[in-house]
């Protein structure tokens, strides 16, 4: 699993990412929440642990950042302070985050709440993959929509996006009917 772990204590970072390594984890690293969002950015990893104070951009915007990313895969968001107190808690559950971790932690204790982060990435995938498919019509190749509508393709794409049709004949379609179709009436006419 691709995680980011993002401290401005770089002890910190470099003994939980030596802890990840040896759970064979890809780990990358940032020093600050700055840092931390354009490597979210550019390398798309699947969980991230944040500190929470930092300079810069703190673990509370990091958090209300990635979330306001709409349409990339779901990021299982890991809060970890040295802070404690049901006030920083729901703040880092408002801004967001899936989890939080009070400093210092356990190895055994990160090791549970990535087991829970994995599978809640797993079924988050397969939800998107079933909501990814489309009911749609073998024969008329109408698609119902969320009301059970059925609508003509193109009708249910316009309102769902910004794609326009240009309609035309694949080669197979123009062998198997159009051509046919055409040779017929050119007989006919003679």
């Amino acid at each position: 699993m691709k995680i980011l772990i993002v401290d401005d204590e770089a002890t910190t970072r470099m003994v939980l990412a030596r802890q990840l390594r040896t759970l064979e984890h890809e780990v990358a690293e940032a020093s600050d929440g700055e840092e931390a969002w354009l490597a979210f950015r550019l390398q798309q990893p699947r969980i991230i642990i944040t500190d929470l104070v930092m300079p810069r951009c703190d673990g509370l915007e990091l958090c209300r950042r990635i979330r306001s990313v709409n349409g990339s895969k779901y990021t299982y968001l890991i809060v970890l302070t040295a802070q404690s107190g049901r006030l920083n808690y729901r703040e880092a559950m408002e801004a967001g985050a899936d989890d939080f971790l009070a400093k210092p932690c356990e190895t055994d204790e990160v090791v549970i709440r990535l087991r829970v982060a994995e599978r809640l990435l797993q079924l988050t995938t397969k939800v998107d993959q079933l909501e990814g498919l489309l009911p749609i019509c073998s024969y008329c190749k109408k698609i119902r929509d969320d009301g059970h509508e059925w609508q003509p393709v193109e009708q249910y794409i316009n309102k769902r996006s910004n794609a326009s049709f240009s309609h035309g004949v694949c080669p197979e379609c123009y062998e198997s009917h159009v051509k046919p179709q055409l040779q017929y009436l050119a007989e006919r006419r003679h």
